[in-house]
């Protein structure tokens, strides 16, 4: 399946399950009045309209390359996913000062009945299976907007886990764990914004990747029969694909067609790389003496052995 096709469909299935668990939520709320209930049901409502954010998200950026953007659309991701940090944090907010208000009242004095345990049962487990879901896609095509979704699934799980809590108390004589219960999902929540946040700024500052694909791409250089040497090794994020750069030494006695047929090779061995998009090798005379100490090469090289 191609990848506009599959993270389409990812969207598709995390609206439709989100609005499902906030109509049950909002139900079961009006029916008992729990503020843990309810908390969760706003942050379903939420979830269901980032959701939609992310669809239309997706959909802009799945399509084919253009005149105007020749590498695709794939780099607005990180956009789209400050878009759902925003909503993350908006949600918590009202959710905290929900909590906050229902402590100073001294908690909800409502009767709680089974239908806020299966509800905020069922939300854990259906969260975490679409946690594991949505996360194996958005790894597996390399999607910032999908891997931000299933962190805040994963989120769930645990506010879910804590308003179960506040339901029990609540039900047992201890009415004030119900709002505690809500500020406890409030944070949850302030605590996912906060992931998306950092790992999208992340790509949209041109951060370097991690060690191990940088180690790959200096190696897949290195792993040319005609290649000496390598240094001035840069990789970057744009968007959520990295661009790489770097100088390669060989033999200055080569002709035209040999080094230029030892660099394409070398492209298209880092280009093979998934999570890379461009690739750029300039080649150096190895007898010009042009080649230099550079520390972060000794560094990932070290790293092999």
């Amino acid at each position: 399946m191609s990848r506009r096709r599959a993270v389409r469909r990812v969207g598709w299935v995390v609206l439709g399950v989100n609005l499902l668990l906030a109509l049950a939520k909002g139900w079961v709320y009006l029916g008992t009045g729990s503020l843990a209930v309810g908390s969760e049901a706003v942050n379903s409502i939420a979830d269901a309209v980032y959701s939609l954010v992310v669809l239309a998200g997706l959909v802009l950026t799945t399509q084919p390359p253009d005149v105007e953007h020749p590498h695709g659309h794939e780099r607005i991701e990180p956009f789209v996913s400050l878009l759902v940090a925003v909503g993350v944090f908006a949600a918590g907010g009202l959710v905290l000062y929900r909590g906050v208000h229902g402590v100073l009242a001294g908690g909800d004095r409502a009767t709680f009945g089974l239908a806020a345990v299966a509800v905020l049962g069922l939300t854990g487990v259906i969260k975490y299976g679409l946690y594991r879901y949505v996360w194996a896609i958005g790894e597996e095509r390399r999607s910032p907007a999908l891997v931000a979704t299933a962190l805040d699934n994963r989120n769930d799980i645990l506010t879910a886990g804590a308003a179960l809590v506040g339901v029990l108390g609540a039900s047992s004589g201890l009415p004030v764990l119900d709002p505690l219960a809500a500020i406890a999902v409030s944070l949850g929540i302030f605590y996912t914004g906060w992931q998306v946040v950092r790992d999208n700024v992340d790509y949209l500052v041109g951060r370097a990747p991690p060690e191990r694909l940088r180690r790959e791409i200096l190696q897949r250089a290195l792993d040319h029969p005609d290649v000496h040497g390598a240094h001035d090794v840069v990789a970057h994020y744009v968007g959520p694909e990295v661009d790489v750069s770097l100088h390669i030494e060989v033999e200055g006695d080569r002709t035209l067609v040999e080094a230029h047929e030892i660099e394409t090779a070398v492209v298209e061995a880092v280009r093979a790389l998934p999570e890379v998009d461009d690739v750029f090798v300039h080649i150096d005379p190895r007898e010009l003496g042009e080649w230099k100490a550079d520390r972060d090469v000794d560094h990932l090289l070290e790293l092999g052995r």
